[in-house]
């Protein structure tokens, strides 16, 4: 099948369930899951579907059916398939679920999906979701910054995540972490080691116990006091496990280590601070936790939290894990984006090629297209790549029946079309509901951002038709097969506009001056161009973040 013929059925199919007008972006998601090749040539396609669109929008809905049928086209009833989450296992009282970020920046895309998902859970259950600050000392490569420490709970509430109002911080709870590494020692299931990690790393391989490991509860405990006084990296405190463990990670893992470095809240109050596994194996005992969603690549510590808790003798918890979940294009890492941010390269936390949450909401997608789309991956243990439109699916959805239209030109460039009558016209505010008009008084000249060819029959939106920059008719006449393009009155008092878009780019160009009453953060859609959310008004120019097509 021919790419052209894919697109007309594409599109004619999508018209005739919208009423007779298709929309871009779900075309283009629909194509590439069909034909995945599409995404080597994705401008080139973008163009294409253009192109058909303006055909098969020209056409009226019964004409629209009529070349449906005549390609083979096949219009069957759509389904809607309800995504439910599977039932949580050994629910015995009242769920208890948390949310663990580490404040090494906001909040991101990724981290979207684990959370929605215990915030659906706990609402299904009428139970209580948990806000820990993971903020023990991490590796060098993730730093904790200050600003995160708002900049997370501000994208839960955004998301519309409820959780308890009372924030749990994990340096504040260093105090609790050594009395039960005191309990280990003396219960003889850890020990203060002093060995390089050279010799950690051979031994574990080799499955060989350290000479460190057959001190007597005695000299553990006095060697822990000693590493508060200790230099960084001569000392840790390792749990013993069994050193023929099938997985040499298992073996004799590090569960404290001494770091220098100064922490945002409690500055340097402490220099002994906790593993993951072990601080969370604390504190989910401590803080009632019934359920653990974590990632797959977890699998390790969910091991070693368990073990601690059998050590310990506390009731085992139900964790569930899932898989790496990856948006087709986008790569999200926190670390990249806290040097862009401090170098100046990124606007600030909210730059769109952060992709964090504060970045969605500055570009105008909803919370609730960012929970659809999240809820319609299901919980899987398996990997999942999706592309980036299905969640500009859901957000179109949202807000392709609500926006009102405006004109945007980009590199306006002037035209006069002869014998142009003067006119004034309403255009509509939007295509199918009544919202209202834009009004415009035209005369002969006019900016565009198209480039025009000779002998090729134009029409401005919602005005008339022309050929060579002359005019040549009022009516709408689909046989002329006019091409679509949108414009503005030179006559108009326009406004100066810059549009940042989701790269970090900037366009500058000229708005309608029906612009003047949108209100700030109000999303809008360009026409022929996409959804934006006006960002600021200023007395030379507004600003604008673009969403998506």
């Amino acid at each position: 099948m021919k790419l052209d013929k894919k697109l007309m059925l594409l599109a004619l199919e999508n018209a005739i369930r919208h009423d007779g007008k298709a929309n871009p972006g779900a075309i283009l998601g629909k194509l590439i899951s069909i034909d995945p090749k599409v995404k080597e040539n994705i401008n080139t396609a973008k163009k294409e579907i253009e192109n058909v669109i303006v055909t098969v929008n020209n056409m009226g809905l019964d004409e629209q059916k009529i070349q449906f049928n005549n390609l083979g086209g096949e219009l069957t009833e759509k389904k809607v398939e309800e995504r439910k989450l599977p039932e949580l296992k050994n629910v015995k009282g009242k769920v208890i679920m948390r949310l663990a970020p580490y404040p090494s920046g906001p909040l991101h895309i990724g981290n979207a999906r684990p959370y929605i998902i215990n915030d659906e859970y706990v609402k299904l259950y009428k139970g209580k979701l948990l806000l820990v600050i993971d903020d023990t000392i991490g590796s060098e490569e993730k730093q904790i910054i200050k600003e995160a420490y708002d900049l997370i709970p501000d994208g839960l509430k955004w998301l519309n995540i409820d959780f308890d109002e009372k924030i749990i911080y994990k340096s504040d709870r260093l105090d609790i972490y050594y009395k039960y590494a005191k309990d280990l020692i003396k219960k003889e299931y850890a020990y203060v080691c002093k060995c390089s990690s050279v010799i950690l790393r051979e031994n574990r391989a080799n499955g060989l116990e350290c000479k460190c490991r057959i001190n007597s509860v005695k000299t553990n405990l006095a060697g822990w006091e000693e590493m508060f006084e200790a230099k960084e990296g001569t000392m840790t405190l390792r749990i013993k496990t069994s050193m023929q463990h099938q997985n040499p990670a298992f073996r004799d893992r590090v569960i404290f280590r001494i770091s220098d470095r100064v922490h945002p809240r409690v500055k340097t109050k402490y220099r002994i601070w906790p593993l993951l596994d072990f601080s969370w194996a604390v504190d989910d005992y401590l803080l009632g936790i019934t359920h653990i969603l974590r990632g797959k690549e977890l699998m390790i510590e969910s091991e070693m939290e368990k073990y601690i808790w059998e050590i310990f003798r506390w009731p085992q918890k139900e964790i569930i894990h899932t898989g790496l979940f990856q948006i087709e294009g986008i790569k999200i890492s926190k670390s990249k984006s806290q040097k862009e941010v401090e170098s100046g390269k990124y606007m600030g936390w909210d730059d769109p090629r952060t992709w964090s949450i504060q970045s969605l909401r500055k570009r105008g997608l909803s919370p609730k297209a960012i929970r659809n789309f999240i809820l319609n991956l299901g919980l899987t243990q398996n990997e999942i790549k999706v592309p980036v439109d299905l969640l500009y699916s859901e957000n179109r959805k949202l807000l392709d029946k609500e926006v009102d239209r405006y004109f945007f030109i980009s590199n306006p460039k002037k035209i006069i079309i002869k014998k142009a009558p003067k006119l004034n016209v309403e255009v509509p505010l939007h295509p199918d509901n009544n919202r209202g008009f834009r009004k415009f008084k035209t005369s002969d000249e006019f900016y565009i951002q198209d480039k025009l060819e000779k002998n090729k029959m134009y029409r401005f939106m919602h005005l008339f038709n022309f050929m060579n920059n002359e005019f040549h008719s009022k009516e709408l006449n689909k046989k002329l097969n006019a091409k679509l393009i949108h414009w503005i009155p030179v006559d108009d008092n326009v406004v100066h506009a810059e549009l940042i878009m989701d790269n970090g780019d900037k366009i500058e160009g000229i708005v309608e001056s029906n612009i003047i009453n949108v209100k700030q953060n109000e999303v809008i859609q360009f026409e022929r161009f996409g959804f934006v959310r006006l960002d600021k008004k200023t007395k030379g120019i507004y600003i604008f973040y673009f969403a998506h097509n």
